[in-house]
């Protein structure tokens, strides 16, 4: 999988550090959030595996560090089980803005509790996944059962989590108190898995229990049998990803042919819609770009002001002509039933000066040097026929006879 490392402001205003997980190949098919387990980070091996089996399974997933966490800014000592909610709203906004909103929200022991609170505000989500969480949040107080009496009469306490120390506060404990999970579950209204490993030392196997009773239909169970409640076995962590991607498909499916079941002759739906969109926010030169349903960015260098997020235009501009140019290479080849076996183009724009004095000089001043790389067992006419044939690209001949742009301005949309 590739990773983007990403942050974005947390609930407490803290710069929140994020790894953001790709498909190797192609556009992914949904976004899924990750929440890691209590005092844990977003690089536990586990959360890796996860995203990984996701990953190369088309899913897209956002795994990030808590407020005081791994190399997330702030201090622990002033979380709170409410602003993990809050940091995994902030979250999901910051993947809706730059990227896509999550489809799936994923948690693992309070994590689980913590993303089946976020769900009643993200309507976006369509499913909602947990692993090895327990059914109230007033659990965690038993990982520092020795140091409660003196956290409720000093105010804090250090306590020892996983041969960690942290400062555990009495608002922390406050705010677990009086959460209704069984109102909250009943009131999920999606589709919901339980992943819980029977042998669970830390969240006893009686939690999934009363969290599938609570939440209603559709609701499902996996066994996760000899698993440790971190899933530090690899084999746990990766069946756990691909179960979750096979069950997740589905209700995204579901979800997709309920709104073009539902849009009405003249609404614009995504999927259908044969526009390019392209926004850039008000600070910056990050820029959003739709296409159906495929999402892309923009940007410009960081010499030139911009935050280097994404291509620059003219870089786009290059891999348009180079992407017409090899399906165009594949469809002649498989046509003719040659052995080519890869094209790659090398794409290089330069802009020239232009030479009025001189009447032979071309008076086009972009150049875009395209240089062809053919993988396989082909013979010189070969090779020379398809050096002529990505001449007759449908870019190229664009691009060479020159394009018609013409410009008007839009409605502005009112809130």
């Amino acid at each position: 999988m590739k990773n983007l490392p990403v942050t974005f402001p947390g609930a407490l205003g803290h710069n929140l550090t994020a790894r953001l997980s790709l498909p190797e190949v192609g556009e992914p098919r949904a976004c899924a959030l990750f929440a890691h387990c209590f005092t844990c980070s977003k690089d536990l091996k586990p959360a890796v595996n996860i995203s990984r089996a996701l990953t190369q399974r088309g899913f897209a997933v956002l795994r990030f560090d808590f407020t005081g966490l791994g190399e997330s800014d702030g201090d622990f000592a002033d979380t709170d089980f409410s602003s993990n909610v809050d940091d995994l709203l902030a979250a999901a906004r910051y993947m809706e803005e730059e990227w896509h909103s999550p489809s799936v929200l994923i948690g693992h022991s309070l994590g689980g509790a913590a993303v089946i609170q976020a769900a009643a505000q993200l309507p976006k989500v369509r499913a909602v996944a947990t692993i090895g969480s327990p059914f109230d949040p007033e659990h965690v107080k038993g990982l520092f059962e020795g140091s409660l009496e003196t956290i409720q009469e000093e105010g804090d306490a250090q306590v020892s989590i996983a041969g960690r120390s942290f400062t555990i506060r009495s608002d922390f404990l406050k705010d677990l108190e009086g959460r209704n999970m069984e109102a909250i579950l009943g009131e999920l209204r999606r589709p919901l898995l339980i992943f819980h490993s029977p042998t669970d030392q830390v969240v006893g196997i009686d939690n999934a229990a009363r969290i599938y009773q609570a939440a209603r239909h559709p609701k499902s169970f996996v066994s996760l049998d000899h698993a440790d409640h971190l899933l530090m076995r690899e084999e746990d962590s990766l069946y756990v990803g691909s179960v979750l991607a096979a069950w997740a498909g589905r209700y995204l499916v579901e979800a997709a042919g309920a709104a073009e079941a539902k849009a009405e002759p003249g609404d614009e739906v995504q999927t259908e819609d044969r526009r390019v969109r392209v926004q850039t926010g008000a600070t910056g030169y990050r820029t959003r770009i739709a296409a159906r349903s495929h999402a892309l960015r923009a940007d410009e260098p960081v010499s030139l002001g911009g935050d280097d997020t994404g291509p620059t235009p003219y870089e786009l501009l290059a891999a348009a002509l180079g992407s017409c140019t090899t399906i165009t290479l594949r469809m002649y080849a498989d046509r003719k039933g040659w052995p080519l076996e890869d094209v790659e183009v090398h794409l290089d724009h330069t802009k020239q000066k232009r030479r009025p004095r001189d009447p032979d000089a071309d008076p086009r001043t972009d150049h875009l040097e395209r240089e062809l790389v053919l993988h396989g067992p082909l013979d010189d006419e070969q090779r020379e026929r398809l050096l002529q044939i990505a001449d007759r690209c449908p870019v190229h001949r664009s691009l060479e006879s020159g394009v018609k742009v013409s410009t008007r301005l839009g409605t502005q949309k009112t809130t």
